[in-house]
């Protein structure tokens, strides 16, 4: 797992440092060889720190320091193959601790989360891509990835502040000889090597043009199995011949343009956006340790990247940081993931709309996720905008009574509707409480919970042919409330 949580940052660490050698060391060889996927098992540790601004109102503070109390921790990851893997871990946050497990096949992800009745289930099996084996094309895609990062590699310069030295590490508490790369870059750093990058790449026509091939290579089927061969009927010699040529012309001619006026434009950008000069300045900061071992494979990796934010009125925060620590061992070997018990079921939450309701009875009350779910995320609260009686189709002002479609108000509440045709009785069932509410058309008589209540008037079917009720029963009955402003508009607001 820590190849996949880490990949982001070895791409970017692939774009910032463009060196050949550093002490005999190949890094280009070394980066390159880590974009590939393989079976390993890692741990891992991921933080945030958000330094407030001088001035901070309670409530910023108070998000703040929610967030610096932050921390993801993988205990134990399995990367069997590219598309098969597990994580054991938990989410750490004011003092609490919620571990999780989760694992990934072609099929689907299953997390299991503590103090959950069933897993959390969201398919990867999507039927509208049927007709695309896009299996078929991951080997031509991860051969494009790693031509366009070897290309990248090729051409930019290098930063000024990288080193490599021989350590000894522990690596899953095994001592370990390895090769420690050391990469320090800065925003304003960073400003100044892209422009010799354009040049470098511009000069290029060779590998430009190589790695135009490959994305050709790579994406052509696709597009043609999806959407068949081009009405042109040329071989896919010719075709791929004739569409290198003309996309190198555009990409060659796309770079000029970019250098012929990149210090004005660049300039300008800068002067238009002053707060890039905060942003990409010399606070902003990449340090990233890597330690690779004789195969090139990486064991180790610490990684803090701060980034500064401009000052104004309402800016809550200087910068944040975020850091990484991880190792990775059995790298290349015989990995077997930690799979998901789905035997007592699954909660699909991607093929299906679940309501806030559902996702809590899926949980123990008493457990940190449901207390998560409710008190932090408020998933249950709803804010509803209804409308202006007398100036908006759905409220109707009938002796005195706001009157909305029932089904209209218990869809925006998540409530589940039964309708009896025959009496013409709706029972509406509260999706948090599972309390039932039914009411007759054209009754004042009604219940909630099992009492029963008197409607200031009864619900009736318009000529539009929708049954209609009192606005504030049906809104306070799923515990909400009507708000109405002075200008007359309703809105409806369950906390």
């Amino acid at each position: 797992m820590s190849k996949w949580l880490s990949l982001p940052l070895v791409l970017l660490l692939v774009f910032l440092t463009g060196c050949q050698a550093v002490g005999g060391f190949d890094i280009n060889k070394a980066l390159l060889s880590n974009l590939e996927v393989q079976a390993s098992e890692s741990r891992q540790s991921v933080s945030i720190e958000v330094v407030p601004a001088d001035k901070v109102s309670a409530e910023d503070k108070e998000i703040i320091d929610l967030i610096n109390s932050v921390s993801l921790i993988v205990d134990h990851a399995k990367i069997q193959d590219a598309s098969t893997m597990s994580i054991k871990g938990s989410v750490d946050y004011s003092g609490e601790k919620l571990p999780y497990h989760i694992s990934m096949d072609k099929k689907g992800m299953a997390i299991q989360l503590e103090g959950a009745k069933q897993p959390l289930y969201i398919s990867l099996e999507d039927a509208s891509l049927d007709y695309i084996d896009l299996e078929q094309y991951n080997e031509q895609a991860q051969e494009f990835g790693v031509k366009a990062a070897g290309f990248l590699l090729k051409h930019m310069p290098n930063p000024s502040t990288i080193s490599v030295k021989k350590v000894q590490e522990k690596v899953n508490d095994e001592s370990l000889s390895l090769t420690q790369l050391h990469v320090e870059i800065r925003g304003d750093e960073l400003v100044k090597l892209v422009k010799p990058f354009i040049t470098n790449a511009a000069k290029d026509e060779e590998g430009l043009k190589e790695l135009i091939g490959v994305f050709y290579d790579t994406f052509y089927p696709i597009l043609t199995g999806t959407f068949g061969s081009d009405a042109s009927g040329d071989s896919p010699a010719s075709s791929k011949e004739f569409a290198v040529a003309a996309m190198y012309g555009v990409v060659q001619e796309s770079l000029a343009e970019v250098l012929k006026e990149y210090d004005q434009k660049v300039d300008a950008l800068f002067e238009e956006m002053p707060e890039l000069n905060t942003v990409l300045g010399k606070d902003t900061v990449l340090k990233m340790d890597l330690y690779f071992d004789s195969s090139l494979n990486t064991r180790k990796q610490n990684m803090e990247f701060t980034v500064a934010i401009p000052q104004s009125e309402g800016v809550p925060i200087k910068s944040f940081t975020v850091r990484s620590e991880s190792e990775m061992w059995n790298v290349g070997g015989n990995v077997a993931i930690d799979q998901v018990n789905l035997s007592a079921g699954k909660l699909e939450v991607a093929d299906e709309e679940i309501t806030p309701g559902q996702m809590l009875r899926n949980f123990e009350p008493g457990s940190i996720i449901h207390k998560l779910l409710t008190e932090q995320m408020q998933i249950t609260s709803k804010y509803v905008l209804v409308g202006y009686p007398g100036d908006y189709y759905e409220v109707i002002k009938k002796n005195g009574t706001s009157f909305v479609p029932l089904r209209y108000m218990s869809v925006e509440l998540d409530a589940e509707i039964k309708w009896n045709k025959e009496t013409k009785t709706a029972t509406i069932i509260d999706d948090i409480t599972l309390e039932e509410i039914v009411l007759t058309v054209d009754s004042k008589q009604a219940k909630v919970g099992g009492k029963a209540v008197t409607l200031s008037e009864p619900a009736f079917i318009h000529e539009d042919g929708k049954a209609y009720v009192p606005l504030r029963f049906i809104a306070e009955a799923l515990g909400a409330k009507v708000h109405v402003d002075a200008e007359g508009w309703i809105t409806v607001i369950r906390d």
